[in-house]
């Protein structure tokens, strides 16, 4: 099944409903830029199969190994959704992890963007609620363990796009929606 998605933007680059456009005023196409940080060693993850999947719909995916990367592609770039793993260290491959810090610095932007926490799995129910509690105090729009399914990070993104951006995303860059402009299931 796909989900009907259409993206917003205004030139102050909020995003907004009541301003429909899907590019530029120089006539170059907008994406919705999606930073994906994951401080795990494991191949084929979320971070890994994400891009392969959205980038052909037009969804320009950021990858971040560190708090660093994140930081310098933050300031670079505006980023529409934000999927940030707490376990992200400070530098590439190694330090405490800084996933909050992320977290920290995308709520003083100034359009800060829909965040999903990825989180390890927690070893009690107490430390669970902890940290439920904390990354929905830090912004989450949801959070979801690591070890999750890549159905349920698709789910999840389609339910920030139509939450945060009313459904719309923009075109791919072939200049069309590839799935009749619906987010892949």
């Amino acid at each position: 099944m796909h989900w009907p998605l259409r993206f917003y933007s205004t030139d102050s680059g909020s995003m907004s409903p009541r301003d429909p456009v899907c590019s530029k005023h120089d006539g170059s196409r907008t994406n919705l830029n999606l930073l994906l940080s994951y401080g795990g060693w494991r191949d084929d993850t979320f971070a890994d199969l994400l891009p392969r999947l959205l980038e052909p719909q037009g969804i320009r995916c950021l990858r971040a190994r560190s708090l660093r990367e994140s930081d310098v592609l933050v300031r670079k770039v505006r980023v529409h959704i934000a999927v940030v793993d707490i376990g992200l260290p400070v530098d590439d491959g190694a330090g405490e992890p800084a996933g909050v810090r992320v977290l920290q610095i995308l709520r003083r932007l100034d359009a800060p963007p829909p965040t999903v926490v990825v989180r390890p799995p927690q070893p009690s129910m107490r430390d669970y609620g902890r940290s439920l509690r904390n990354a929905l105090h830090d912004g989450a729009f949801a959070v979801l363990e690591r070890s999750c399914s890549l159905e349920t990070f698709l789910d999840t993104l389609r339910r920030v796009v139509q939450r945060h951006y009313a459904g719309y995303w923009p075109h791919s860059p072939a200049g069309g929606f590839p799935h009749g402009g619906h987010f892949p299931r």
